[in-house]
Protein backbone atom coordinates (compact mmCIF):
# COMPACT_ATOMS: atom_id res chain seq x y z
CA UNK A 1 0.00 0.00 0.00
CA UNK A 2 1.14 3.57 -0.48
CA UNK A 3 2.16 5.87 2.22
CA UNK A 4 -0.90 7.46 1.81
CA UNK A 5 -3.42 4.51 2.23
CA UNK A 6 -1.17 3.36 5.18
CA UNK A 7 -1.08 6.65 7.11
CA UNK A 8 -5.38 7.08 6.44
CA UNK A 9 -5.56 3.58 8.00
CA UNK A 10 -3.33 4.01 10.55
CA UNK A 11 -5.44 6.83 11.38
CA UNK A 12 -9.10 5.09 11.54
CA UNK A 13 -7.66 1.55 13.14
CA UNK A 14 -6.20 4.27 15.60
CA UNK A 15 -9.69 6.53 15.97
CA UNK A 16 -11.22 3.40 16.36
CA UNK A 17 -9.23 2.37 19.03
CA UNK A 18 -9.31 5.64 20.62
CA UNK A 19 -12.82 5.46 21.08
CA UNK A 20 -13.34 3.89 24.15
CA UNK A 21 -10.57 6.12 25.97
CA UNK A 22 -11.62 9.37 24.75
CA UNK A 23 -15.00 8.31 26.23
CA UNK A 24 -13.17 7.90 29.57
CA UNK A 25 -11.16 10.97 29.72
CA UNK A 26 -13.07 13.36 28.08
CA UNK A 27 -15.87 13.34 31.26
CA UNK A 28 -13.36 12.83 34.16
CA UNK A 29 -13.63 16.91 34.18
CA UNK A 30 -17.13 16.63 35.04
CA UNK A 31 -17.12 14.16 37.87
CA UNK A 32 -18.05 17.27 40.32
CA UNK A 33 -20.77 18.65 37.96
CA UNK A 34 -22.12 15.77 37.07
CA UNK A 35 -22.30 14.88 41.37
CA UNK A 36 -24.04 18.63 41.90
CA UNK A 37 -26.72 17.84 39.01
CA UNK A 38 -27.40 14.10 40.14
CA UNK A 39 -27.68 15.44 43.56
CA UNK A 40 -25.19 12.56 44.46
CA UNK A 41 -21.10 12.15 45.53
CA UNK A 42 -18.04 11.99 42.81
CA UNK A 43 -17.09 8.56 44.33
CA UNK A 44 -20.77 7.63 43.07
CA UNK A 45 -20.19 8.87 40.07
CA UNK A 46 -16.83 7.07 39.58
CA UNK A 47 -18.96 3.94 39.56
CA UNK A 48 -20.34 5.08 35.89
CA UNK A 49 -16.03 4.72 35.22
CA UNK A 50 -16.02 0.99 36.88
CA UNK A 51 -19.72 0.36 34.69
CA UNK A 52 -17.93 1.62 31.67
CA UNK A 53 -14.55 -0.23 31.95
CA UNK A 54 -17.23 -3.74 32.94
CA UNK A 55 -18.96 -3.04 29.48
CA UNK A 56 -15.82 -3.06 27.86
CA UNK A 57 -14.87 -6.30 29.34
CA UNK A 58 -18.47 -8.03 28.92
CA UNK A 59 -18.85 -6.45 25.13
CA UNK A 60 -15.34 -7.74 23.88
CA UNK A 61 -16.34 -11.45 24.48
CA UNK A 62 -19.69 -10.46 22.75
CA UNK A 63 -17.65 -9.39 19.30
CA UNK A 64 -14.64 -11.63 19.21
CA UNK A 65 -17.12 -14.33 17.64
CA UNK A 66 -19.29 -12.07 15.64
CA UNK A 67 -16.15 -10.60 14.16
CA UNK A 68 -14.91 -14.32 13.06
CA UNK A 69 -18.41 -15.26 12.11
CA UNK A 70 -19.57 -12.18 10.16
CA UNK A 71 -16.36 -9.99 9.20
CA UNK A 72 -14.77 -7.22 10.89
CA UNK A 73 -17.58 -4.93 9.75
CA UNK A 74 -21.14 -5.54 10.13
CA UNK A 75 -20.55 -6.00 13.76
CA UNK A 76 -18.60 -2.65 14.12
CA UNK A 77 -21.56 -1.14 12.31
CA UNK A 78 -23.67 -2.34 15.09
CA UNK A 79 -21.17 -1.47 17.99
CA UNK A 80 -20.98 2.14 16.57
CA UNK A 81 -24.73 2.61 16.46
CA UNK A 82 -25.26 0.89 19.72
CA UNK A 83 -22.99 4.33 20.88
CA UNK A 84 -23.89 6.68 19.31
CA UNK A 85 -27.90 5.92 20.48
CA UNK A 86 -26.28 5.72 24.57
CA UNK A 87 -24.45 8.71 24.35
CA UNK A 88 -27.38 10.63 23.39
CA UNK A 89 -28.98 9.46 26.52
CA UNK A 90 -26.11 9.73 28.30
CA UNK A 91 -26.48 13.16 27.85
CA UNK A 92 -30.47 13.62 28.74
CA UNK A 93 -30.17 11.05 31.89
CA UNK A 94 -31.59 12.70 35.39
CA UNK A 95 -30.43 9.80 37.66
CA UNK A 96 -27.14 8.57 38.67
CA UNK A 97 -28.02 4.97 38.70
CA UNK A 98 -29.38 5.84 35.11
CA UNK A 99 -26.10 7.03 34.00
CA UNK A 100 -23.89 4.16 35.29
CA UNK A 101 -26.70 1.90 33.30
CA UNK A 102 -26.27 3.81 30.14
CA UNK A 103 -22.35 4.19 30.09
CA UNK A 104 -21.97 0.07 30.61
CA UNK A 105 -24.26 0.17 26.94
CA UNK A 106 -22.12 2.78 25.48
CA UNK A 107 -18.99 0.67 26.25
CA UNK A 108 -20.51 -2.42 24.97
CA UNK A 109 -21.05 -0.05 22.14
CA UNK A 110 -17.44 1.44 21.76
CA UNK A 111 -15.76 -1.85 22.22
CA UNK A 112 -16.79 -3.06 18.88
CA UNK A 113 -14.40 -0.31 17.39
CA UNK A 114 -12.04 -1.36 19.70
CA UNK A 115 -11.75 -5.10 18.93
CA UNK A 116 -12.06 -4.81 15.39
CA UNK A 117 -9.11 -2.28 14.96
CA UNK A 118 -6.63 -4.98 16.99
CA UNK A 119 -8.04 -8.16 14.48
CA UNK A 120 -7.22 -6.23 11.81
CA UNK A 121 -4.05 -5.09 12.08
CA UNK A 122 -3.36 -9.16 12.47
CA UNK A 123 -5.46 -9.01 9.20
CA UNK A 124 -3.90 -6.14 7.25
CA UNK A 125 -0.12 -6.57 8.44
CA UNK A 126 2.75 -9.15 9.10
CA UNK A 127 3.69 -10.44 12.11
CA UNK A 128 6.99 -8.79 12.19
CA UNK A 129 5.07 -5.64 11.66
CA UNK A 130 2.60 -5.82 14.57
CA UNK A 131 4.42 -4.24 17.68
CA UNK A 132 5.43 -1.33 15.71
CA UNK A 133 2.06 -0.98 14.19
CA UNK A 134 0.32 -0.77 17.61
CA UNK A 135 2.70 1.17 18.49
CA UNK A 136 1.46 3.61 15.91
CA UNK A 137 -1.98 2.79 17.10
CA UNK A 138 -1.16 3.60 20.51
CA UNK A 139 0.33 7.28 19.60
CA UNK A 140 -3.48 7.77 17.99
CA UNK A 141 -4.95 6.65 20.98
CA UNK A 142 -1.93 9.00 23.26
CA UNK A 143 -4.23 11.75 21.59
CA UNK A 144 -7.03 10.74 24.18
CA UNK A 145 -5.39 11.68 27.11
CA UNK A 146 -4.06 14.74 25.61
CA UNK A 147 -7.29 15.99 24.17
CA UNK A 148 -9.86 14.33 25.61
CA UNK A 149 -10.17 15.72 29.54
CA UNK A 150 -8.96 19.38 28.27
CA UNK A 151 -11.47 19.89 25.67
CA UNK A 152 -13.71 18.34 28.54
CA UNK A 153 -13.12 20.79 30.89
CA UNK A 154 -13.14 23.61 28.62
CA UNK A 155 -17.13 21.94 26.76
CA UNK A 156 -18.24 21.25 30.70
CA UNK A 157 -17.74 24.76 31.77
CA UNK A 158 -19.22 26.45 28.93
CA UNK A 159 -21.87 24.03 27.77
CA UNK A 160 -22.66 21.65 30.93
CA UNK A 161 -21.71 18.38 31.65
CA UNK A 162 -23.94 17.00 29.22
CA UNK A 163 -22.72 18.64 26.32
CA UNK A 164 -19.93 16.42 26.70
CA UNK A 165 -21.92 13.20 25.93
CA UNK A 166 -23.35 15.42 22.79
CA UNK A 167 -19.75 15.65 21.56
CA UNK A 168 -19.18 12.15 21.86
CA UNK A 169 -22.44 10.44 20.05
CA UNK A 170 -21.01 13.18 16.97
CA UNK A 171 -17.58 11.41 17.21
CA UNK A 172 -19.07 8.23 16.75
CA UNK A 173 -21.15 9.18 13.96
CA UNK A 174 -18.22 10.57 12.30
CA UNK A 175 -16.27 7.15 12.64
CA UNK A 176 -18.95 5.37 11.27
CA UNK A 177 -19.48 7.17 8.27
CA UNK A 178 -15.41 6.95 7.82
CA UNK A 179 -15.98 3.20 8.07
CA UNK A 180 -18.78 2.64 5.97
CA UNK A 181 -17.28 4.95 3.02
CA UNK A 182 -13.02 4.11 3.64
CA UNK A 183 -12.30 0.99 5.93
CA UNK A 184 -11.62 -1.81 3.74
CA UNK A 185 -13.04 -5.47 4.27
CA UNK A 186 -10.02 -7.36 5.65
CA UNK A 187 -11.07 -10.65 6.59
CA UNK A 188 -13.29 -13.28 4.77
CA UNK A 189 -15.94 -14.41 7.06
CA UNK A 190 -15.84 -18.04 8.44
CA UNK A 191 -19.20 -19.32 8.25
CA UNK A 192 -17.76 -22.57 9.42
CA UNK A 193 -18.17 -21.12 13.18
CA UNK A 194 -20.78 -21.89 15.73
CA UNK A 195 -22.16 -19.01 17.46
CA UNK A 196 -23.60 -21.35 20.25
CA UNK A 197 -22.25 -21.23 23.83
CA UNK A 198 -20.72 -23.65 23.52
CA UNK A 199 -18.33 -23.46 20.63
CA UNK A 200 -17.89 -20.28 21.68
CA UNK A 201 -16.43 -21.70 25.17
CA UNK A 202 -14.31 -23.56 23.30
CA UNK A 203 -13.05 -21.46 20.92
CA UNK A 204 -12.07 -19.20 23.59
CA UNK A 205 -9.84 -21.86 25.69
CA UNK A 206 -8.13 -23.01 22.68
CA UNK A 207 -7.07 -19.49 22.64
CA UNK A 208 -6.41 -19.15 26.26
CA UNK A 209 -4.32 -22.09 26.77
CA UNK A 210 -1.80 -20.99 24.44
CA UNK A 211 1.04 -20.34 26.86
CA UNK A 212 2.58 -17.05 24.98
CA UNK A 213 -1.17 -15.74 24.89
CA UNK A 214 -1.94 -16.80 28.64
CA UNK A 215 1.52 -15.24 30.08
CA UNK A 216 1.98 -11.89 28.21
CA UNK A 217 -2.34 -11.29 27.91
CA UNK A 218 -2.25 -11.66 31.82
CA UNK A 219 0.87 -9.95 32.15
CA UNK A 220 -0.22 -6.75 30.01
CA UNK A 221 -3.24 -6.31 31.67
CA UNK A 222 -1.94 -6.79 35.34
CA UNK A 223 0.06 -3.98 34.32
CA UNK A 224 -2.32 -1.61 32.83
CA UNK A 225 -4.49 -2.27 35.91
CA UNK A 226 -1.87 0.83 36.82
CA UNK A 227 -3.49 3.05 34.27
CA UNK A 228 -7.23 2.33 35.14
CA UNK A 229 -6.37 3.27 38.78
CA UNK A 230 -4.58 6.41 38.26
CA UNK A 231 -7.57 7.39 35.38
CA UNK A 232 -10.06 6.24 38.21
CA UNK A 233 -8.70 8.39 40.92
CA UNK A 234 -7.00 11.19 39.92
CA UNK A 235 -10.07 13.39 39.56
CA UNK A 236 -10.02 13.26 43.40
CA UNK A 237 -6.25 13.38 43.57
CA UNK A 238 -5.81 16.37 41.55
CA UNK A 239 -9.33 18.51 42.74
CA UNK A 240 -10.16 17.51 45.39
CA UNK A 241 -6.30 16.89 47.65
CA UNK A 242 -4.67 19.29 45.22
CA UNK A 243 -7.37 21.58 45.01
CA UNK A 244 -6.44 22.37 41.52
CA UNK A 245 -9.54 23.36 38.75
CA UNK A 246 -11.15 20.95 35.89
CA UNK A 247 -9.13 23.08 33.23
CA UNK A 248 -5.53 23.00 35.16
CA UNK A 249 -6.61 18.98 35.58
CA UNK A 250 -7.04 18.44 31.86
CA UNK A 251 -3.88 20.28 31.06
CA UNK A 252 -2.36 18.09 33.72
CA UNK A 253 -3.62 15.08 32.72
CA UNK A 254 -2.97 15.61 28.78
CA UNK A 255 0.83 16.47 29.91
CA UNK A 256 0.94 13.26 31.76
CA UNK A 257 -0.32 11.18 28.53
CA UNK A 258 2.92 12.53 26.95
CA UNK A 259 5.02 10.24 28.94
CA UNK A 260 2.54 7.19 27.33
CA UNK A 261 2.88 8.45 24.14
CA UNK A 262 6.43 8.96 23.91
CA UNK A 263 7.30 6.00 25.32
CA UNK A 264 5.36 4.12 22.61
CA UNK A 265 7.36 5.73 19.88
CA UNK A 266 11.02 5.22 21.59
CA UNK A 267 9.46 1.91 21.73
CA UNK A 268 9.44 1.45 18.02
CA UNK A 269 13.02 3.12 17.33
CA UNK A 270 14.37 0.48 20.04
CA UNK A 271 12.28 -2.54 18.57
CA UNK A 272 14.95 -2.42 15.77
CA UNK A 273 17.24 -3.33 18.01
CA UNK A 274 15.96 -5.72 21.18
CA UNK A 275 13.12 -7.79 21.40
CA UNK A 276 10.05 -7.36 21.94
CA UNK A 277 10.25 -10.22 24.92
CA UNK A 278 13.57 -7.97 26.76
CA UNK A 279 11.36 -4.64 26.18
CA UNK A 280 8.56 -6.01 28.63
CA UNK A 281 11.44 -7.32 30.89
CA UNK A 282 12.36 -4.08 31.18
CA UNK A 283 9.77 -1.98 31.19
CA UNK A 284 8.08 -3.94 34.23
CA UNK A 285 11.40 -3.95 36.30
CA UNK A 286 11.06 -0.21 35.86
CA UNK A 287 7.60 -0.03 36.30
CA UNK A 288 7.72 -1.84 40.18
CA UNK A 289 10.91 0.22 41.14
CA UNK A 290 8.96 3.43 40.30
CA UNK A 291 5.93 2.06 42.39
CA UNK A 292 7.32 1.20 44.79
CA UNK A 293 9.30 4.53 45.89
CA UNK A 294 5.89 6.22 45.07
CA UNK A 295 3.97 4.61 47.27
CA UNK A 296 6.83 4.98 50.08
CA UNK A 297 6.82 8.90 49.98
CA UNK A 298 2.93 9.32 49.30
CA UNK A 299 2.31 6.74 52.55
CA UNK A 300 4.69 9.46 54.33
CA UNK A 301 3.31 12.41 53.03
CA UNK A 302 6.38 13.56 51.68
CA UNK A 303 5.60 14.28 48.07
CA UNK A 304 3.09 16.91 46.62
CA UNK A 305 1.81 17.72 43.44
CA UNK A 306 4.89 18.10 41.43
CA UNK A 307 6.39 15.04 42.48
CA UNK A 308 2.74 12.91 42.43
CA UNK A 309 3.08 14.50 39.09
CA UNK A 310 6.34 13.09 38.16
CA UNK A 311 5.62 9.98 39.49
CA UNK A 312 3.41 9.34 37.48
CA UNK A 313 4.72 10.07 34.21
CA UNK A 314 7.71 7.95 34.99
CA UNK A 315 5.25 5.03 35.72
CA UNK A 316 3.29 5.60 32.25
CA UNK A 317 6.70 5.96 30.25
CA UNK A 318 7.18 2.35 31.77
CA UNK A 319 3.43 1.38 30.38
CA UNK A 320 4.00 2.58 27.32
CA UNK A 321 6.99 0.03 26.31
CA UNK A 322 5.20 -2.95 27.94
CA UNK A 323 1.72 -2.21 26.09
CA UNK A 324 2.42 -2.60 22.65
CA UNK A 325 4.85 -5.52 23.24
CA UNK A 326 2.35 -7.46 25.51
CA UNK A 327 -0.37 -6.64 23.26
CA UNK A 328 1.57 -7.80 20.16
CA UNK A 329 3.34 -10.91 21.77
CA UNK A 330 0.04 -11.92 22.72
CA UNK A 331 -1.76 -12.14 19.45
CA UNK A 332 1.48 -13.19 17.10
CA UNK A 333 0.50 -17.21 17.54
CA UNK A 334 -3.52 -16.59 16.10
CA UNK A 335 -4.14 -15.76 12.19
CA UNK A 336 -7.46 -17.54 12.03
CA UNK A 337 -8.51 -16.34 15.64
CA UNK A 338 -7.03 -13.22 15.54
CA UNK A 339 -10.84 -11.83 16.19
CA UNK A 340 -11.37 -13.94 19.17
CA UNK A 341 -7.86 -13.45 20.67
CA UNK A 342 -8.45 -9.71 20.77
CA UNK A 343 -11.42 -9.56 21.97
CA UNK A 344 -10.00 -12.20 24.63
CA UNK A 345 -7.28 -10.32 25.71
CA UNK A 346 -8.95 -6.95 25.55
CA UNK A 347 -11.91 -8.35 27.59
CA UNK A 348 -8.91 -9.61 30.67
CA UNK A 349 -7.26 -6.30 30.01
CA UNK A 350 -10.56 -4.41 30.60
CA UNK A 351 -12.43 -7.37 33.75
CA UNK A 352 -8.92 -6.70 35.44
CA UNK A 353 -8.95 -2.91 34.93
CA UNK A 354 -12.78 -2.56 36.15
CA UNK A 355 -11.13 -4.14 39.41
CA UNK A 356 -8.92 -2.12 39.85
CA UNK A 357 -10.65 1.18 39.43
CA UNK A 358 -13.42 -0.11 41.94
CA UNK A 359 -11.40 -1.23 44.34
CA UNK A 360 -9.35 2.80 44.76
CA UNK A 361 -13.08 3.86 44.89
CA UNK A 362 -13.95 1.40 48.14
CA UNK A 363 -10.33 1.89 49.64
CA UNK A 364 -11.09 5.79 49.28
CA UNK A 365 -9.40 7.82 52.25
CA UNK A 366 -9.45 11.07 50.67
CA UNK A 367 -5.56 10.33 50.09
CA UNK A 368 -3.47 9.38 46.82
CA UNK A 369 -2.26 6.00 48.74
CA UNK A 370 -5.41 3.95 47.43
CA UNK A 371 -4.40 4.71 43.97
CA UNK A 372 -0.32 4.49 44.19
CA UNK A 373 -0.92 1.09 46.18
CA UNK A 374 -3.02 -0.35 43.62
CA UNK A 375 -0.60 0.70 40.99
CA UNK A 376 2.49 -0.97 43.19
CA UNK A 377 0.74 -4.69 43.58
CA UNK A 378 -0.67 -4.88 40.32
CA UNK A 379 2.82 -3.94 38.49
CA UNK A 380 4.62 -6.50 41.09
CA UNK A 381 2.08 -9.33 39.89
CA UNK A 382 2.35 -8.73 36.65
CA UNK A 383 6.38 -8.89 37.10
CA UNK A 384 5.84 -12.02 38.65
CA UNK A 385 3.59 -13.22 36.12
CA UNK A 386 6.45 -12.73 33.54
CA UNK A 387 8.97 -14.77 35.54
CA UNK A 388 6.56 -17.68 36.06
CA UNK A 389 5.00 -17.51 32.34
CA UNK A 390 7.69 -17.09 30.20
CA UNK A 391 9.34 -20.33 31.30
CA UNK A 392 5.71 -22.07 29.76
CA UNK A 393 6.44 -20.23 26.40
CA UNK A 394 7.60 -22.36 23.95
CA UNK A 395 7.68 -19.91 20.60
CA UNK A 396 8.87 -21.23 17.68
CA UNK A 397 11.93 -19.67 16.06
CA UNK A 398 10.42 -18.33 13.45
CA UNK A 399 7.13 -16.80 16.10
CA UNK A 400 10.49 -15.15 18.26
CA UNK A 401 12.12 -13.74 15.02
CA UNK A 402 8.90 -11.96 14.41
CA UNK A 403 9.06 -10.25 17.21
CA UNK A 404 11.70 -8.47 16.25
CA UNK A 405 11.71 -5.43 13.52
CA UNK A 406 14.74 -4.54 11.90
CA UNK A 407 13.68 -2.14 9.46
CA UNK A 408 10.84 0.72 10.19
CA UNK A 409 7.86 0.48 7.97
CA UNK A 410 7.77 3.62 5.93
Amino acid sequence: MSKKQYFFLILILGSLTALGPFSIDMYLPGFPAIAKDLNTTAARVALSLSSFFVGISAGQLLYGPLLDRFGRKKPLYIGLAVYIATSIGCAAIHTIDGLIALRFLQAVGSCAAGVASMAMVRDLFPVKDSAKVYALLLLVVGLSPMVAPTMGGYVTEAFGWQSVFVTLAVMGAALLLACVLWLPDTYVPDTTLSLKPRPILTNFWQVLREPQFYTYTLTGAMSFCGLFAYVADSPLVFMDIFRVDAKVYGWIFAGLSVGLIGASQVNSVLLRRFQSEELVMGALVCQVATSVVFLFLTYFGWIGLYGTVALLFLFLCCLGFSSPNTAALSLAPFAKKAGSASSLMGAIRMGMGAVASAAVSVFNNHTAVPMVAVMTVTSVLALLILLVGRKNVQAQPAELEAMQLAEPVH
